[in-house]
């Protein structure tokens, strides 16, 4: 069956904000790296979080580190109790001492099936230490599969190999800044995410981990790190992946695939 012939199973993709994502495929509603606060630590949410409440029915969260922006214990426990959590080896005891008691650890290259969807962890090229004394575990991205095949890389820099993650792939999910107006090592910009796009072919790409967070007190200033970089990604990506399809979505907003296009479902 042709994917033009899957139209009315085709995912709905939510970006939150950051690193956190919906994505509803295949009956299925799975949330990545959920920050679901106005307040994290010193860094404050540049807009209205989606409220909670429309979290409900959620098969499964993946984390893809445990570094704080990615990892947020308060966000988890405003998800569903029973909800899956699908984490790095060597985060079960964090979440377990929390009362989080539906874990799954995966090492890189795991794969595990939810219901109708299949997921599989995926090497990231990024530090995996939660700060300043805690967990040490590993960074990974993940391929999520159904009718379609959508990476959600987490946090990562580009890597040897990024072209093996994933044939025929529908959707990336790339992160291309951050939460301030400097990136440290193990991230992509907008120019390394551009070329990520090259080694990994998708039909579309969805810039993420831009826009959301900023440190107390920046907000006011409006500041570039919270608005350029898609501008910056999609001049990179159209001369480095030109046939690659880009759709920015701002933070709160909705976008359903429709055929070979990624149409805005609300805002």
């Amino acid at each position: 069956m042709l994917k033009s012939d899957l139209m009315l199973r085709a995912p709905s993709i939510t970006y939150v904000g950051h690193a956190t994502v919906l994505v509803e495929m295949n009956g299925m509603r799975i949330l990545t790296d959920p920050v679901l606060r106005h307040r994290l630590g010193l860094l404050r949410h540049r807009k209205r979080v989606i409220a909670p409440a429309n979290y409900n029915n959620i098969d499964a969260v993946l984390i893809s580190h445990v570094h704080l922006d990615h990892l947020d214990i308060p966000s988890l426990r405003l998800i569903e109790r029973d909800t899956l959590m699908i984490v790095p080896q060597g985060t079960w005891k964090l979440l377990h001492r929390r009362g989080i008691r539906n874990i799954i650890e995966m090492y890189i290259g795991d794969s595990l099936s939810i219901g109708s969807i299949s997921v599989k962890s995926t090497y990231a090229h990024h530090g995996g230490k939660r700060y300043p004394f805690g967990t040490q575990a590993d960074s990974m991205g993940y391929i999520i599969g159904g009718d379609y095949r959508i990476y959600f890389a987490g946090d990562t820099d580009i890597f040897p190999g990024m072209e093996n993650i994933c044939e025929d792939l529908d959707i990336a999910l790339l992160p291309i800044w951050g939460w301030g107006p400097k990136l440290s090592k193990g991230h992509m910009n907008p120019y390394t995410a551009a070329r990520a796009l090259m080694l990994l072919s998708p039909r579309f790409a969805i810039p993420i981990h831009w826009g959301t967070l900023h440190p107390l007190g920046m907000g006011w200033m409006n500041p570039r790190f919270l608005y350029e970089p898609p501008n910056d990604f999609i001049r990179y990506a159209s001369r480095m992946a030109p046939d690659v399809k880009i759709h920015v979505v701002q933070p709160g907003s909705i976008v359903d695939i429709s055929g070979d296009h990624l149409l805005d479902a609300s805002t």
